[in-house]
């Protein structure tokens, strides 16, 4: 039997079986079964005897014999009671249901092997409905000491499908197919790292004789399945890097160079060099780039794109940036044509909202090459928006875009010859990414940080407060509106909802509304379901301060960019994420003045959301907030629903287990600098595994 076969092939595996193990666990064939690890165990390796018993919630295993069996009435039906005994002392086993067939099947005198959770009565212990088998069964079985404990669903135990069945499936698919397991690793690989074998350590990760054996097999399996996916992103990026022609931005000309001596705002920060040098010399090396830009919010990854584009402009190419929402679209276009206006560079905006005239407009100066850099929003990846020679295409916030949006950018290139160039790419985040997982996700990219904010900016101040120190608050912000600042006071509601009983956005409104009256304060309001001109009329009342307080939802979090904005409000925190919570905060602190981010909460506060008011208050380094993140709701999660897929690992985690994915990519890297296309026989066995994992993950393929 081979591991492609479907499950049906093992003893005991009905057809019904094996439609519900996969309709419930999506496992299809043996290789399935055989990779669906334990998720605990129950350490057997413990024997006890009577005398030695503890009224604790331990679960024991014991040895004994049952001397006699009896059926005690009770006000309902009854119950069946055995006296287990052995040389130390005498205690109960207890059955409350299946008593019949139960007593039919006891042997009196016969050794047992019992295991359960002790009750106590009268200082004496009783097991109720223990495991058991009989000795001789125990020692022909192959879990002699630690039992695996399967993950399952309601629909299997329902059907009968128990932790023991499964179990019992698993030992027949080691009995029937252990030959068939092929070994992946070569030999030397397993003696460098001082693995077990690949049979050893799936027999010892379902049946281990010890806790030291289920380590080694833990390990070399976490090891595998990390290492595997760190060669396929490596891989990518080598031939990338080798094969895929990049345009070459040769020579720094006027464009950058004016820019860069006389309209330049304020001084570079050291970071934000050292990222431009390590993009000067991809788009110099002839090959494609493609770079992950990471900074925190207001780090200054504007400037950087900015002095980018200006690079491609000198060499003859045209530029793009694209964002995920219209408001973030207008914030870059509005920014970067105040820092181009006494250039001769021409900037336009594409937007769903862009009126037909402008299109054709746009269009145009696209394809004849008049226009030099197009932002906007997914509208660039229309049909009809044709450049002329588009050299670098720079995407923010990246996550918020699917692979096929991004493949649409790369066809966008005018050819060479026939065959398409595709343009540089340059994408930025203001969600730090953690390292664990910038590895396991971005492995194939480049990662610039920048990792120092510009000199001037002072560190945001955040304290936590519950409801009841709501007039403290609302004190706090009329002194700082008395000092000429302006505030924001977010709320995560917009309608109120009957299960929660959140501060609703409206409620807010007409609250601060009585606590800041007009005419002495004007409050503007934004939420998501204004009409986008309403929305923009509002923005652009606080922006030019016409306005003191912005009542509004997370429409906020990216778009508005107010240095006088100096105190943030979030009602409701612990109903925001982290990564949410620290966006939100970046809205403040953009100007030379102390800014201050107020977290209210309910006192009702669950263990996870302690912890992340807990972070913010602690730190405002985004990478510490993201790792902390990442612990509290898991990779999938963070990436975003169309990339949770990427990281479905089956017993690898990219959290706990960073110190192997380190570990991993390394060898990943020393293995492929010794053979780059896995050609030498004595790695016959991982290219063959290799080959094999890329047919049936293509999720590798499409991740960034």
């Amino acid at each position: 039997m081979n591991l492609n076969h479907p499950v049906t092939y093992i003893k005991g595996v009905s057809v019904a079986r094996a439609e519900l193990l996969y309709s419930e666990l999506g496992i299809k064939t043996c290789g399935d079964l055989l990779h669906l690890f334990p998720f605990r165990y129950i350490d057997k390796t413990q024997f006890y005897t009577i005398s030695q018993l503890q009224q604790n919630s331990a679960e024991v295993q014991i040895v004994g014999k049952i001397t006699g069996v009896k059926t005690v009435k009770q006000k309902r039906g009854s119950r069946l009671v055995a006296t287990f005994s052995d040389n130390t002392g005498t205690m109960e086993l207890v059955w409350f249901k299946g008593a019949k067939w139960i007593k039919d099947s006891l042997k009196v005198d016969v050794p047992y092997v019992i295991y359960g959770k002790l009750n106590w009565y009268n200082g004496t212990p009783n097991m109720p409905h223990p495991e058991m088998e009989t000795v001789k069964e125990y020692k022909s079985k192959l879990q002699m000491a630690m039992q695996p404990v399967y993950p399952s669903t309601e629909k299997l135990g329902t059907k009968g499908i128990s932790n023991k069945v499964m179990r019992g499936m698993i030992q027949n698919l080691f009995q029937q197919a252990y030959g068939s397991i092929e070994e992946t690793f070569p030999q030397y690989f397993i003696e460098e790292h001082q693995f077990l074998g690949k049979k050893e350590s799936l027999l010892n990760i379902h049946f281990p004789k010890n806790q030291e054996l289920l380590a080694k097999a833990q390990y070399r399996l976490k090891f595998e399945e990390l290492f595997f996916i760190q060669l396929q992103l490596l891989q990518k990026k080598l031939i990338r890097k080798s094969k895929l022609k990049g345009f070459v931005f040769e020579h720094v000309g006027e464009g950058f160079t004016n820019f860069y001596n006389n309209h330049l705002p304020f001084d570079l920060t050291g970071a934000q060099k050292r990222v431009l040098k390590e993009i000067r010399k991809d788009v110099g090396s002839g090959a494609h780039m493609n770079r992950l830009l990471q900074g925190d919010v207001g780090s200054g990854k504007t400037i950087v794109a900015l002095l980018t584009m200006l690079l491609a402009i000198d060499n003859g190419y045209q530029a793009t940036i694209m964002a995920p929402t219209e408001i973030l679209a207008i914030q870059h276009y509005n920014g970067i044509v105040d820092l181009l206006k006494n250039t001769n560079i021409h900037v336009d905006l594409l937007t769903g909202s862009t009126k037909t005239k402008k299109r054709r407009e746009i269009h145009t100066g696209l394809e004849d090459g008049s226009l030099h850099i197009l932002i906007g929003t997914h509208a660039i990846l229309e049909d009809k928006v044709q450049f002329k020679n588009l050299g670098i295409a720079i995407i923010d916030e990246q996550h918020r875009f699917g692979v096929a949006q991004r493949r649409k950018l790369w066809e966008k290139s005018p050819s060479d010859g026939g065959a398409i160039v595709p343009p540089h790419i340059l994408v930025m985040t203001a969600t730090p990414i953690p390292r664990t997982l910038a590895m396991s996700v971005y492995g194939d990219l480049d990662i610039s940080v920048i990792d120092e904010l510009p000199p001037g900016r002072k560190e945001i101040k955040t304290v936590h407060r519950y409801d009841s120190n709501r007039l403290g608050v609302f004190k706090f912000l009329k002194d700082e509106i008395a000092k000429g600042r302006q505030a924001y006071v977010v709320y995560p509601l917009i309608q109120e909802s009957e299960a929660m009983d959140y501060k609703d956005l409206m409620d807010g409104y007409e609250s601060i509304s009585r606590e800041f009256p007009s005419p002495k304060y004007q409050i503007s309001i934004v939420h998501g379901q204004m009409k986008p001109a309403d929305k923009d009329y509002e923005m652009e009342r606080f922006a030019k301060g016409d306005t003191q307080i912005m009542v509004a939802t997370t429409v906020i979090e990216v778009g508005v960019n107010v240095p006088n904005a100096s105190v943030m409000v979030i009602e409701s925190a612990e109903r925001f994420g982290l990564s949410q919570l620290h966006q939100l905060r970046g809205r403040v602190g953009r100007g030379a003045e102390q800014s201050y981010c107020i977290l209210l909460s309910s006192y009702k506060l669950s263990s996870d959301g302690k912890t992340r008011l807990q972070t913010m208050v602690e730190t405002t380094d985004g990478f510490k907030i993201a790792e902390v993140d990442l612990k509290l709701r898991g990779p999938g999660n963070i990436m975003g629903t169309q990339q949770s897929g990427v990281l479905n690992l089956k017993i690898a985690d990219v959290v706990k287990d960073s110190p192997i994915l380190q570990k991993a990519r390394q060898a990943a890297i020393n293995l492929l600098q010794e053979d780059p296309s896995l050609s030498k026989k004595e790695n016959a066995n991982l290219l063959k595994t290799y080959e094999k994992l890329r047919k049936t993950s293509g999720i590798w393929s499409n991740i960034s």
